[in-house]
């Protein structure tokens, strides 16, 4: 236990967190069992090390930060481990990747009946099925979601600005007022490129290869968290990887599930499985027609944000299609996003439809007042048509 309490102190100790992530208010802290998913690079370990620093501190012990890629885990479950935190006086225990424990689910309902007085706040893969797929944790966990950088995220930690993200309804009503409290402040212009380049992943504050860590962290979401998580057999992972590349080059549009499922040797309902476990993993999103979903044919399949696009295929990322891939990212958390029937148009909440143009080609359009157009290339709008970068600040 002393080893773990050391390895804590000195993580929470040099964790330096240089944007607050807006989740940290969204959680209801009273929960006493608590799930964080997220894809792998956007900072989930960090998040739970902010965590321990701003309500406990460095040497406070009853917050402690473990993680289960400890090969002591191997050999000890988590109730037992738990058990002794809390008769060390173990008030919030810290688990990083739970889903590397065996039978971690049972474990952690173990947990919850037994030591009334703990909270336990764990993080997983967006893989994974919480409740779907663990019937222990029904009624007892409180999932939530930990995203990527937003482009508000961004420019706050590029800048040392404080902006505070807006809703959807207030952006599209007051959008020239709220422009008007950017950007006396900064050029969102100026910092808009590098965000759809490499802006959405945290870790490209490390000073290594962006691309390249890019590249390693998608393999590991195929590699680890699909494979391991859905416990699918290692001889498989090839057809995935095929897969995934496959609709990644061929761009946002619907997929031709009998041209895939030759390409990759396999059967249209296993294509379409895969299709579902790329959307989890967050390497893809799914986009679907109004009224349709899993299982039917998606209507477009996309990159999930425009910074994959740049790993895969730099030299083919195609601006309209990076705008798109920004757009239904930005969107996503909070927001459904379905296929509307015109080119680069979509409905969000079933009611509102929005089109994807250039600033700076957009004369050629008669502009329908049933469309919000959100524009790239430029900062300001008027009316019904809003800055696409904008968007960037709904969370």
């Amino acid at each position: 236990m002393e080893a773990f309490f050391r390895t804590h102190a000195y993580l929470v100790e040099h964790t330096n967190v240089p944007v607050r992530r807006t989740l940290m208010d969204e959680i209801d802290w009273n929960d006493r069992m608590i799930g964080i998913k997220g894809t792998r690079g956007v900072g989930k370990t960090t998040f739970l090390l902010q965590y321990a620093k701003e309500k406990f501190g460095a040497q406070d012990r009853q917050c402690l930060y473990v993680n289960m890629n400890n090969f002591y885990f191997q050999g000890k479950g988590i109730a037992e481990f738990a058990g002794e935190f809390v008769n060390n006086g173990g008030r919030v225990l810290l688990i990083d990747q739970v889903f590397k424990q065996h039978n971690w689910s049972r474990e952690l309902r173990k947990c919850y009946d037994t030591y009334r007085d703990l909270k336990i706040v764990f993080t997983g893969s967006s893989v994974m099925r919480l409740k779907e797929e663990n019937p222990e944790l029904n009624n007892i966990v409180k999932s939530y979601n930990l995203r990527g950088f937003s482009f508000r995220e961004y420019i706050n930690l590029m800048t040392g600005s404080n902006f505070q993200p807006y809703a959807l309804d207030d952006i599209l009503r007051y959008h020239e007022h709220i422009v008007k409290d950017i950007l006396p402040t900064i050029s969102p212009r100026k910092y808009f490129l590098d965000y759809i380049h490499h802006g959405f992943y945290p870790f490209f504050l490390e000073h290594r290869n962006f691309s390249e860590n890019l590249l390693k962290t998608m393999n590991m979401m195929t590699e680890v968290d699909i494979l391991l998580i859905k416990q699918i057999d290692l001889k498989y992972l090839t057809k995935i990887k095929k897969l995934f590349y496959l609709l990644a080059v061929e761009g946002p549009k619907a997929p031709n599930i009998s041209n895939l499922a030759q390409e990759i040797q396999t059967s249209r309902a296993t294509v379409m499985n895969y299709i579902k476990y790329l959307a989890d993993a967050r390497l893809i999103n799914i986009i679907y027609p109004m009224g349709q979903e899993f299982p039917k044919k998606p209507g477009k399949v996309m990159m999930h944000n425009s910074n994959l696009m740049y790993a895969i295929y730099p030299i083919q990322a195609n601006e309209q299609e990076l705008m798109e891939t920004f757009f239904v990212n930005s969107l996503w958390k909070d927001h459904k996003v379905n296929q509307a029937s015109r080119d680069h148009c979509f409905m969000v909440d079933g009611i509102k439809k929005f089109k994807i143009t250039d600033s700076q080609s957009d004369y050629k359009l008669r502009y329908n007042p049933d469309i919000i157009y959100a524009r790239y290339h430029t900062e300001v709008g008027k009316d019904n048509r809003i800055p696409l970068w904008l968007l960037g600040f709904l969370y």
